[in-house]
C-alpha cells in the first residue's frame, strides 16, 4: 500500500495564539496535493455532540466550573469524537489532521489546573486504550506573545481568560512531554516568520509522507 493511501492521525498543539489552526489548513492543502484524502477536526469538538461539550467548556459564564467537571467533560468530548469521526476515518485509510489532543489535556488540566497527572492518565488509558497520535507537532510560544496574539481575535473564551501563570504551566508541560516523547513530537516555533515556519512544515510533511 503506498504511504499516503494509509490512514496517519496527526495531533497539532501548542497554547493560545501559536498558529495551529492557520498551519493545519495549510497542512491539509499539502497532504491533499500529494494525494493523500485528509479529515480536519479539533478537540474538544470533532462531532455535533463534542462540538456542544465544547460550549460547555469554553463559555465565559462557566467559571464556576470544577476542574474535575472540566477534564471528565474534555474525556466525554474525545470518547465521542475518536469513535464517531476519527478511528473510523483512519480505517477508511484517511489522514486525520486534529487541532489539540491529549496532550493539551495534560497542558491545561494538569499544567494548568494543577491536576493529578496520574488521574489523567488512567483516563487515557480507559478511553483510549492504548492509542496515540502517528505525529504531534508542537506549536511553541513565549506566553506574552501568545496571548497578545489571542487578544487581538476578539472576546477571550473561559481559557484564554485564565492568568500569565496558568499558561506558563501550560507551555512547561507542552515542552516536557516533548522532551518525554521525543519520536512522537517535533517542536516548531511559532514565534518565527509565518514563511520560515512553512518551510519546517514543508520538511515534516515530506518526512511523513515518505515514512
Amino acid at each position: 500500500m503506498h504511504n499516503r493511501e494509509r490512514g496517519r492521525f496527526i495531533t497539532l498543539e501548542g497554547g493560545e495564539g501559536a498558529g495551529k489552526t492557520t498551519n493545519m489548513r495549510y497542512i491539509a492543502e499539502r497532504l491533499r496535493a500529494a494525494g493523500a484524502r485528509v479529515v480536519e477536526t479539533r478537540e474538544p469538538g470533532g462531532t455535533p455532540l463534542a462540538e456542544n461539550i465544547r460550549g460547555l467548556l469554553l463559555e465565559s459564564s462557566h467559571d464556576s466550573m470544577h476542574p474535575d467537571t472540566e477534564l471528565l467533560l474534555m474525556f466525554a468530548a474525545r470518547a465521542q469524537h475518536l469513535h464517531e469521526r476519527v478511528l473510523p476515518a483512519l480505517a477508511r485509510g484517511e489522514w486525520v489532521l486534529c487541532d489539540r489532543f491529549t496532550d493539551a489535556t495534560y497542558a491545561y488540566q494538569g499544567g494548568g489546573r494543577q491536576l493529578d497527572m496520574q488521574r489523567i492518565a488512567q483516563l487515557e488509558a480507559w478511553v483510549q486504550q492504548g492509542f496515540e497520535p502517528c505525529r504531534t507537532l508542537l506549536f511553541d510560544l513565549p506566553v506574552e506573545i501568545g496571548l497578545q496574539r489571542a487578544g487581538e481575535r476578539g472576546t477571550l473564551d473561559r481559557f484564554e481568560r485564565e492568568e500569565r501563570a496558568f499558561f506558563e504551566r501550560v507551555r512547561e508541560v507542552y515542552l516536557q512531554r516533548a522532551k518525554t516523547y521525543p519520536e512522537r513530537f517535533r517542536v516548531l516555533d511559532a514565534g518565527e516568520t509565518l514563511s520560515e515556519v512553512r518551510r519546517r512544515l514543508d520538511l515534516l510533511i515530506d518526512e511523513l509522507l515518505d515514512s
